[in-house]
């Protein structure tokens, strides 16, 4: 009982010290679930509770359509854009938006049929994987001046993952048992999606896409999680957590050896955030927890 105590204590100081952002700090995490945006000063930790500076949930969405009250729950992703001037979020209820970090307002929205994860892309374009569902099963092209239009779109079953390349200019997705690559066209205001490489998971149930560098890429599925080096095009087992299952997001400095995930615990969620070098375990009772993601890792 005191142990809860001092937890209890130390989580209602930290979550009542959350602060106004002009944006996400460098290293900072930002997490995501239920109907809630948080972000997280990882030094700021008591007794396991997170030291929480910024927070956004879904009612403060009041520009938007009433519909998207329910579209926006639960937040699946959350990534700082922009250079963390802003958050790309994605909700498998239906929906994706980009918040201004400073200002919490709404620059960007639309409906996306269970989305998983979204990317910004150059010039405005913004990406959305979308998952079973019978509007989804896609990846989807936007641009941020033009809430709810597809501009251009593609099959792909049980999206779940999306990343924008810088070094080659293609945007890398996830689906249930591949991993795509491909080129965007540009031409005025029209895009289309053209597919240049597809490669096969080594097991099914792809499930998140992260970047550790432009030639490394993290794959995690139902039981696995792999290592992709693109100049290879090879799948090998990330050793760091190769028997974690059910691993729904992860994160990885190959400079630090730092890694933050998240993996479901509770049926498909967890009310933790995992850390090694160093090792951490954050808990955040109440809200059902999905993403992590760290500010300037994997760009």
């Amino acid at each position: 009982m005191k142990g809860f105590l001092l937890f209890f204590t130390a989580f209602l100081f930290l979550h009542c010290s959350a602060q106004q952002l002009q944006k996400v700090p460098e290293k900072f995490w930002v997490v995501c679930g239920d109907d809630k945006a948080m972000i997280i000063d990882p030094s700021k930790t008591v007794n396991g509770a997170p030291g929480i500076v910024w927070q956004w949930e879904n009612s403060e969405a009041k520009i938007l359509p009433p519909i998207y009250q329910k579209l926006l729950r639960p937040l699946d992703d959350c990534k700082p854009v922009d250079d963390g001037k802003m958050l790309l979020l994605t909700s498998s209820g239906g929906a994706t938006l980009l918040v201004d970090v400073a200002t919490k307002a709404v620059r960007f929205y639309a409906r996306t049929p269970m989305a998983h994860s979204a990317a910004l892309l150059p010039g405005g374009y913004i990406a959305v994987a979308n998952s079973t569902h019978p509007g989804g099963n896609s990846i989807e092209i936007y641009h941020r001046d033009h809430p709810e239009k597809v501009i251009c779109k593609d099959s792909l079953y049980s999206g779940h993952g999306v990343l924008w390349n810088k070094k080659r200019k293609l945007l890398y997705v996830l689906g249930f048992d591949e991993l795509r690559a491909y080129n965007l066209h540009i031409r005025g205001e029209d895009a289309r999606l053209v597919k240049v490489k597809t490669w096969k998971l080594p097991a099914p149930g792809g499930h998140d896409l992260s970047g550790v560098d432009e030639d490394q890429l993290l794959v995690s599925a139902h039981g696995h999680v792999w290592d992709f080096r693109i100049n290879e095009g090879r799948f090998t087992p990330f050793q760091l957590l190769a028997e974690i299952p059910d691993v729904k997001s992860v994160n990885y400095n190959s400079t630090t050896k730092q890694l933050v995930y998240t993996k479901a615990e509770e049926s498909w969620w967890t009310f933790n955030i995992y850390s090694r070098n160093p090792d951490k375990k954050l808990h955040i009772p109440g809200t059902k927890l999905y993403k992590v993601r760290v500010a300037g890792w994997g760009r």
